[in-house]
């Protein structure tokens, strides 16, 4: 059997090393290596869409990869693709190193500078042990795999531009359309999730801040399913408690979630905290929210510059949403791409607040009709953005839902699912990080010598 092995080295001179001791290996395919976190996440999630066969048996992680820490990208590559057999390369070979690169789901460590024989054993131990891994996948045990769920950030340029309102309408038509979603409050000082839908809950993000290992059960403790079809998990309603969700908790967190639900929005709301640096790095799609005024579009270029600054995200991966718009208005989205170079939406979403003024103002958003121009823009959006269920699923979710809801005051909701449906049918192609695009040089193995 050929084992695939992906090396994640930043250091140039580590990386030439480090290939030229994995093509000696017998029956080794190693790919190019890659240089960052971000790549390695992305070059996985691409291959992952294709098949589950089409990953490496073994990826190796160097101590020195950033932006994300070795570890934190071991228990990132751990939870999004557990078929994936991870080593952990570092000049520290200790118990405590070893212990904590296990505690993240490591299946190795291999100290620096590598011997071809600690290597040769390492990998091959790693590669058994994800192929026995997918064996057990392959026969039809109903057990997560792949990338998981999507991850959709929405951020606010700056304070009352909408941003809330656009994270829940998103959410709302991504579970009209069938997908199950999952809708994250991470303002955690000032959330009003729960105050745009009439949700009270006594548990928030704090409440899973030290948790170690988020099992389903411990989630589900967390979460508040709304008879809208959404996962509510709220912020805290102490602002003070919002400390204890750091950029180490938010990723076990989003993790957590991305392999539980197909669709995860996260309301990032608008100052950059670790917390929410780490959701919008992490994220498929980023979305910032903006409206066509002079201070917001000086703020939006602020928030693009300081994710750049931080190597959280690239202006050119994230999708510009600008809110009330209308077309007498001096400064148009194309302008705002060009300031922000950023990309903008397709769809505008139009100025007409007298339109949400009842339902905002009764802390039921929900209940927007769908004649709304605010709705149907946002809800074309979603679609726009990738984030509804597949035209050919979308009809049968829709009125599975509808009949989910029932009575009680939810036709409107059943509605929504029919918008949602349709919204589906003329879905345009993803904005932000979406395309699977070409495999490109990295991760490509040859089918050679897989079932020998």
């Amino acid at each position: 059997m050929t084992t695939r092995i992906l090396p994640a080295v930043g250091d140039p001179d580590a990386a030439r090393a480090i290939s030229t001791l994995l093509s000696q290996l017998p029956a080794a395919e190693p790919a190019a290596p890659v240089t960052d976190s971000t790549t390695l996440l992305d070059t996985l999630g691409r291959l992952a869409t294709e098949s589950i066969d089409e990953l490496p048996e073994v990826v190796l992680v160097h101590e020195r990869i950033g932006p994300l820490p070795a570890l934190e990208l071991i228990r990132e590559v751990a939870l999004r693709f557990p078929a994936v057999g991870v080593v952990l390369l570092s000049s520290d070979a200790g118990p405590a190193l070893f212990s904590a690169a296990m505690d993240s789901g490591a299946r190795g460590l291999i100290g620096l500078p590598v011997a071809y024989e600690e290597l040769a054993a390492r990998v091959q131990a790693a590669a058994q042990w994800s192929v026995g891994v997918r064996r057990h996948l392959g026969g039809g045990t109903d057990v997560f795999t792949g990338p998981g769920g999507r991850v959709v950030t929405v951020t606010g340029a700056k304070g009352g531009v909408g941003t809330t309102f656009t994270a829940v309408q998103f959410a709302l038509a991504a579970a009209a359309s069938g997908r199950r979603t999952a809708l994250v409050d991470m303002d955690l000082q000032a959330g009003d999730v729960g105050s745009y839908l009439d949700v009270r809950f006594r548990r928030s993000i704090a409440d899973l801040a030290g948790i170690q290992d988020i099992s389903p059960r411990v989630l589900q403790d967390a979460v508040y399913d709304d008879r809208t079809g959404l996962a509510l998990l709220l912020a805290p309603g102490d602002g003070e408690r919002g400390e204890e969700v750091d950029d180490r908790a938010a990723r076990h967190i989003v993790g957590a979630l991305r392999g539980r639900y197909e669709l995860v929005v996260i309301d990032c709301g608008t100052q950059v905290t670790g917390a929410n640096a780490a959701a919008v790095e992490m994220a498929d799609v980023a979305v910032l929210v903006t409206t066509p005024d002079v201070v917001a579009v000086r703020a939006a270029k602020r928030m693009v510059r300081m994710w750049e600054r931080l190597q959280v995200r690239k202006a050119e991966d994230t999708s510009m949403v600008v809110n009330r718009w209308s077309k007498h208005t001096e400064i148009q989205p194309s302008l705002i791409q060009k300031i922000t170079k950023t990309r903008a939406t397709r769809t505008p979403v139009p100025a007409a607040f007298k339109e949400l003024q009842a339902v905002v103002d009764a802390g039921r958003v929900q209940d927007l009709d769908n004649r709304s121009s605010v709705k149907q823009a946002l809800w074309t959006l979603a679609g726009e953005l990738g984030l509804l269920a597949a035209p050919q699923d979308a009809a049968a979710a829709a009125s599975g839902a509808a009949g989910a809801v029932g009575s009680g005051g939810a036709g409107g909701a059943a509605g929504a699912a029919g918008a949602g449906a349709a919204l589906a049918v003329r879905a345009g192609g993803p904005v932000a990080r979406l395309g699977r695009g070409d495999r490109g040089a990295l991760g490509i193995w040859s089918r050679r010598g897989r079932e020998g």
